[in-house]
C-alpha cells in the first residue's frame, strides 16, 4: 500500500505519526491550521492499493482519501472518498455538522465554495482523521458523515468565476445566483 499526506510542509511521501498531526486538530490557536506558508487551507491524506490490489494498474487500484478544509470561523470541513477501480463506484461522503446552514458556502483560499453546514469543530474532526490513519483508509465512525447521494442539490455550487480581492468568503444562495454565469474556470457563457 502506497500512503501519501498533503500537509503544510510534511514530507508528502507517507504518513506521519498522529502525534504530529494532532495540534493542528486540538489546539489550532496555537498552531494555526490556516493560512498555511503557502497560502492553502485545503489539506489532505491518501492511501491506494487498498485489499491487495497494490500491484493492480493505478485503474483497477483501491483508493481512500480524506480531504480537510479548515478555517478558524467554522472548523474543519471533512470529505471522505473511497474508489475501487474494480467496480467504478466511489463512495463519497462528508462530515455532518450543522445541515440547517447547508444553503450557506464558505469561499475557500483557493476560491472553492465549501457548504458550511458540513463543517465540524477542529476537536471533533481530529478523532476522525485519526481513525483514518489508524484503519488505513476505513471510513471513520467518531464522527457522523452524509452519503454524497443524500445532500440536496445545489450543495456544491461553482460561481463560474473567481475575482481575487476583498469579496465576502461566506455566500448565500441570492449572492451566487447574482454572479454572472461561467463554466467554473473563468470563461464567462455567453
Amino acid at each position: 500500500m502506497r500512503k501519501r499526506i498533503y500537509f503544510q510542509d510534511l514530507d508528502p511521501d507517507g504518513w506521519p505519526e498522529p502525534g504530529e498531526l494532532a495540534p493542528y486538530f486540538l489546539a489550532p490557536a496555537e498552531n494555526p491550521w490556516a493560512p498555511d506558508p503557502h497560502g492553502n487551507d485545503e489539506f489532505g491524506l491518501e492511501i491506494s492499493g487498498l485489499y491487495g490490489t497494490d500491484g493492480q494498474p493505478g485503474i483497477d487500484q483501491v483508493t481512500a482519501s480524506l480531504t480537510m478544509v479548515g478555517t478558524p470561523d467554522f472548523g474543519i470541513f471533512l470529505y471522505y472518498r473511497k474508489w475501487d477501480g474494480r467496480i467504478r463506484q466511489p463512495l463519497d461522503c462528508y462530515s455532518k455538522g450543522d445541515m440547517s446552514r447547508i444553503k450557506e458556502w464558505l469561499r475557500t483560499l483557493q476560491g472553492d465554495l465549501r457548504p458550511i453546514g458540513l463543517f465540524i469543530p477542529y476537536a471533533k474532526a481530529w478523532p476522525a482523521v485519526k481513525e483514518f490513519m489508524e484503519r488505513d483508509g476505513e471510513l471513520p465512525t467518531s464522527i457522523e458523515w452524509v452519503d454524497g447521494k443524500d445532500l440536496p442539490p445545489d450543495t456544491f455550487r461553482f460561481p463560474g468565476f473567481f475575482k481575487p480581492g476583498p469579496e465576502p468568503r461566506v455566500l448565500r444562495d441570492e449572492d451566487i445566483n447574482e454572479q454572472p454565469a461561467g463554466d467554473g474556470f473563468g470563461f464567462f457563457r455567453r
